[in-house]
């Protein structure tokens, strides 16, 4: 379930987060979902425990997961998960649609390029 690339370049903490959120967006990780131990899903992974700890708590302060002492880490409210990534995906596009301007694209290029975009993605 959680594969990472260990050549990566990008940490094995920020992989961790990404990954248990496309999990989570899947559907595969439901809401109430307890997730695997910190020590056992670094004995798994064959990475230090404080790598993992640090996904979780990064992942539990941007409200994707929440703890109960003594019992683990579970999914949180999968709506709010899914509100905060189509914020964070608008303000990505808002800054992509502003540096596309600068570089002096027009309105209806923007607007046909993310057409496009969409039509493709709707092909997968």
């Amino acid at each position: 379930m959680f594969i990472l690339d260990l050549k990566s370049r990008v940490p094995i903490y920020e992989q961790l987060k990404a990954r248990t959120l496309e999990l989570i967006m899947a559907g595969v990780l439901q809401q109430d979902s307890q997730l695997p131990s910190v020590r056992s899903l670094a004995r798994d992974l064959g990475v230090n425990p404080n790598t993992i700890q640090k996904a979780y708590q990064d992942m539990e302060k941007e409200g994707i997961i929440y703890s109960v002492a003594g019992k683990g880490s579970f999914v949180n409210d999968i709506r709010s998960v899914k509100e905060k990534e189509k914020e964070a995906a608008i303000d990505n596009l808002r800054q992509v649609c502003a540096q596309l301007k600068r570089c002096g694209a027009d309105n209806t290029q923007i607007l046909a390029t993310v057409t496009e975009i969409l039509a493709e993605e709707e092909q997968l």
